[in-house]
């Protein structure tokens, strides 16, 4: 019955392909014919031109050294004496291989390979490298600066709660940060009634703001509640507690728990051991400058109010100036992917999203960095002058591509079959790529002899080979072409609705020149399964 079932189920697809492939013939002739075809302007723009490419070896021995240790690795006989553009081919595979490490570098060599001038092969090498390092550097600087001041601002707000620091609580993401808080058995009533409510509103910028002010000023109202109980009862004890509860408070701000000897200090006494426990690296903030400026007063009203509120102000002015850094150097990196994936042609949907993310708020930018980014790397592969028909893949055919209309309100099982993960290429070329399928993950367009069809990556480097394609420009004008990178001469074609990889004038009947340009041309338009 089951065997049935499938065999009804393979007819229904079989005959389904064929009035596809019908279609796509008759949508062919009417072009043809009538001229109709997509509106002007509906084309992605070209990825690049191609061209004569120098193959020439014009840097000498100590350049090619110092290029080779900027990326940490020595140079092998082989890579003395290749050509220029083999040679940045050589640093751009290192940088990649760095997993992001030198990403600035590797953009930089994808562009010198891109070009056809040896005199940009040349300055990329002695000096394009080093400059694109120093790029690579500061970012480096920059995140391990912000992965410091996440570990700061969580040891924080654990000392104000009074649970104990580990390493394993500040390594944990914000969102897991603040259900360890929620959970612990130290926890007051007011911190675990915000805790929970930053989680429940699913939003990184809560959670942030939870761990940098939310979770002290909770742990205030708790102690503030417990003061007024007590102040029924002992108003001098209620007072002596408020004293001590600022202290602590205070002390959390610089990332200290204070010794029992620490706050029975006298106000001036107590901002001095503030100031000499604070590390070189933690002086250069609003928060040091401030307990300074309030040590160097004569008046014990400036120590008393530096305490219980004068700390804190200061620290929300450092919370102030650390965002903003941040967001300036997160809008910086999403320029950069916008800038990149523009240059490309290959991703307008990332770039797309990189232009709706920076119009919006920061936290809009860091959830394009953090999740978008990935996401907008979906795209759906339109046929060459024909609106509506799309690369497709079918399960049910056993991994078949083909092309098909696939409408924006269609079935979704329908518009994943004909959307398509523009990953970096899984042979490493730059330039290049390979189209994951969405509906199926780990499913590659690739070859099989010429038939392109889908296939799961086995990572050998044969599959990785087949399931590249690199980018030019389109070969019928407006769109992009993409030729295999198993064979350079052969283009990603459709034939009579089926796809193959072409060579133009083959003798094969879908190597056919006729109608070989369009064929080959392809627009990059907006992901029908986003």
């Amino acid at each position: 019955m089951h065997k049935d079932n499938t065999g009804a189920v393979r007819t229904d697809s079989a005959r389904a392909r064929r009035l596809v492939t019908r279609g796509i013939v008759t949508a062919t002739a009417l072009v043809a014919v009538t001229g109709i075809a997509a509106p002007a302007g509906a084309f992605a723009a070209p990825s690049g031109a191609a061209g004569a490419v120098a193959d020439v070896s014009r840097t000498g021995v100590e350049q090619r050294v110092d290029a080779a240790s900027i990326l940490e690795f020595e140079l092998t006989p082989e890579q003395y004496a290749m050509s220029d553009r083999d040679f940045i081919l050589v640093l751009w595979r290192k940088a990649k291989d760095a997993g992001g490490r030198w990403d600035a570098i590797r953009v930089a060599a994808e562009e010198a390979f891109a070009s056809t001038s040896a005199d940009d092969h040349v300055r990329f090498i002695t000096d394009g490298i080093r400059k694109a390092s120093v790029i690579d550097a500061k970012r480096q600087q920059e995140e391990a600066a912000e992965d410091r001041n996440t570990r700061t601002l969580k040891s924080q707000a654990l000392i104000a709660v009074g649970i104990p620091t580990s390493p394993e609580l500040l390594g944990l993401s914000d969102e897991n940060f603040i259900r360890a808080i929620m959970k612990h058995e130290a926890t007051t009533p007011e911190v675990r009634k915000a805790a929970s409510q930053a989680l429940g509103e699913k939003d990184p910028a809560a959670w942030r703001e939870f761990i940098t002010n939310g979770v002290r000023e909770a742990h205030d109202r708790d102690t503030a509640n417990e003061r007024k109980e007590l102040e029924q009862k002992d108003r001098e004890k209620a007072q002596r507690q408020l004293e001590l509860d600022a202290r602590r408070n205070a002390g959390s701000l610089f990332g200290i728990v204070p010794s029992e000897a620490m706050l029975i200090l006298g106000d001036d006494n107590f901002i001095r051991e503030l100031i000499n426990r604070t590390p070189a690296e933690a002086q250069d903030t609003e928060l040091f400058a401030a307990a300074q400026k309030a040590l160097n007063s004569s008046d014990a009203a400036d120590w008393r109010t530096f305490i219980h509120s004068g700390a804190n102000q200061a620290y929300k002015r450092d919370a102030e100036i650390k965002a903003k850094k941040k967001a300036d150097s997160d809008r910086r990196k999403a320029l950069a992917i916008q800038a990149q994936a523009a240059k490309t042609g290959v991703r307008p949907n990332l770039v797309a999203a990189a232009e709706k993310a920076l119009r919006g708020t920061p936290e809009d930018v860091s959830v394009f960095l953090r999740e978008g980014q990935y996401r907008a790397l979906r795209q759906s592969l339109q046929a060459p002058k024909m609106s509506g028909w799309f690369i497709r893949q079918s399960s049910v055919d056993g991994g078949s591509t083909f092309l098909a209309p696939v409408g924006a309100k269609g079935k979704e099982s329908d518009r994943e079959d004909a959307t398509w993960i523009v990953q970096d290429a899984l042979a490493a070329e730059p330039g290049c790529f390979s189209f994951e399928s969405v509906r199926k993950p780990g499913f590659y367009l690739t070859l099989k002899d010429s038939r392109v069809r889908i296939a799961p990556s086995d990572d050998s480097p044969e599959f990785r080979k087949d399931a590249t394609w690199c980018a030019h420009k389109g070969l019928a004008g407006d769109g992009t072409s993409f030729t295999s990178k198993s064979n350079k001469d052969s283009y990603l074609r459709q034939y009579k609705g089926d796809l193959y990889a072409a060579v133009k004038g083959g003798k094969r009947g879908f190597e056919t020149a006729k109608d070989f340009e369009q064929d080959v041309t392809w627009k990059l338009s907006t992901p029908l399964a986003g």
